[in-house]
């Protein structure tokens, strides 16, 4: 199948910086952008070999695909729940968990549906997925993420996490979430032999996740991290969240979170953090000096009241930087284009109006997003790269006046709008700003009987 959108407002990366192309057109064929250019000369290129259809692209704006490199999709279970919205981490975590060791295979999947079906809605088309809840009593299974992703057509980095330290053994959560590590290291092979694909463009991966230093041992940790260099994927976890993740870290390990993962072979350019909201200024130069990845969640931080994580000075110091939704249960949306918006709007209020700029919020959401996974063919549009196209409406009311000025920054700056069309690897799964695969509506009255179980 080969498409031509033709005559769009085109942003896309060169020489790392994005740049708004006016009057350009993209051929898709089959999964890869095959062509792009100026309207003019790809008219002349497509006359000779016409394509299956041409689009017109004249009122939309075109982007790379979002990339969202923190999630915990089973979530969307329990958002808004009264009783944990004005709680901090660990005491929105301990109600938390009381609820989340009912979830079975079939809520765990619908709840995955709902918040995949959310990030598409979005623009995002890559996720990072970080399941660490296997109560050794339910029939918890990674295939429950990747058949929901597989059905609504999201590209997915599904993280097999872990929590192994109940509260009996000084832990956060209660005894019945805790895993034997055995098992865990037993599953964590098993779902890599079946479903890691490692080429490139691949729709599915999987990367190693231990929840956090407060519920996993010092051993998991070593011995997850030994097995995903042994199988060469990624390692995933939350840091330096908040300050009571640094007293438990200091009380019980003696040392602050970065240096507790240091101790243990968790810094590396194989390695991507959540959060890091309370560094220091060494742990900043240590995270830019091993190449360690960050996934910055802005509105969980801010949803939380877990801080600001100082996002300028890892930038500056060349610190990866993505961006990430986090679970729905602290979001509690799902949408990437928001997160550009508040990870700019958060770094102003900690540092003046010119801490951030609409192109470095937008870089962190597609180029910084694909670096931060792994991913270098994705997070951009050029020829040979996956289709991964999000379309925009520029006569959106929402973008109207912004768009005559400045196309990128009304994406930023203006109230969100959500994208009129959405291609995954070549595939349309929005279309008119509905999702192809299933309906929406349907599936929202479904899950919302189901989660009123969970109240």
């Amino acid at each position: 199948m080969k498409t031509c959108f033709r005559d769009a407002t085109v942003i896309l990366h060169r020489d790392d910086r994005p740049v708004v192309l006016e009057h350009h057109s993209i051929v898709v064929e089959d999964a890869l952008v095959a062509a792009l250019g100026p309207a003019g000369d790809i008219d002349r290129l497509v006359a000779s070999a016409p394509p299956d259809q041409i689009l017109d692209a004249s009122r939309h704006i075109i982007v790379p695909g979002l990339i969202n490199t923190h999630h915990h999709l089973f979530q969307s279970l329990t958002r808004c729940l009264q009783p944990v919205q004005t709680a901090p981490l660990f005491e929105w975590l301990t109600q938390l968990y009381q609820r989340w060791q009912h979830l079975d295979y079939e809520t765990h999947k619908l709840a995955a549906q709902v918040s995949i079906a959310e990030l598409l809605l979005g623009g995002c088309t890559t996720t990072s997925d970080h399941h660490y809840l296997f109560p050794p009593a339910r029939d918890i299974r990674l295939e429950a993420v990747l058949e929901a992703a597989d059905e609504l057509g999201i590209r997915i980095h599904a993280c097999r996490g872990s929590m192994s330290v109940g509260q009996s053994k000084g832990g956060l959560p209660p005894d019945s979430c805790a895993e034997d590590e055995q098992r865990v290291l037993a599953d964590c092979e098993r779902v890599l032999d079946r479903f890691h694909d490692p080429r490139p463009g691949s729709m599915r991966r999987i990367d190693l996740a231990p929840c956090a230093p407060f519920n996993v041992s010092p051993e998991l940790l070593v011995d997850t991290a030994m097995l995903a260099r042994q199988r060469g994927v990624l390692l995933h976890t939350h840091a330096a969240e908040t300050l009571d993740e640094e007293r438990y870290c200091l009380d019980r390990f003696g040392c602050r979170p970065i240096e507790y993962l240091r101790r243990h072979h968790w810094l590396g350019p194989d390695v991507y953090l959540a959060h890091c909201v309370h560094l220091n200024a060494e742990e900043i130069e240590l995270l830019a000096r091993t190449r360690t990845a960050v996934a910055h969640c802005p509105s969980s931080n801010m949803r939380l009241g877990s801080g600001p994580p100082p996002i300028r000075d890892m930038l500056d110091r060349g610190v990866v930087v993505g961006l990430g939704v986090d679970g729905s249960s602290s979001n509690d949306g799902g949408s990437l284009t928001v997160e550009m918006r508040q990870s700019l709007l958060l770094q102003r209020v900690v540092r003046g109006a010119g801490a951030m700029t609409p192109a470095e919020a937008f870089s962190m959401a597609t180029r910084g997003g694909a670096a931060v996974l792994g991913r270098p063919e994705l997070g951009n549009i050029e020829p040979g790269c996956p289709a991964d196209l999000v379309l925009y409406r520029a006569d959106d009311i929402a973008l109207a006046g912004a768009v005559a000025h400045d196309p990128l920054a009304a994406l930023v700056l203006c109230q969100p709008p959500r994208p009129d069309r959405v291609l995954v690897h070549g595939r349309t799964v929005v279309v008119d700003g509905r999702l192809t695969r299933v309906d929406a509506g349907a599936l929202a009255e479904r899950f919302n009987t189901v989660a009123r179980r969970f109240r």
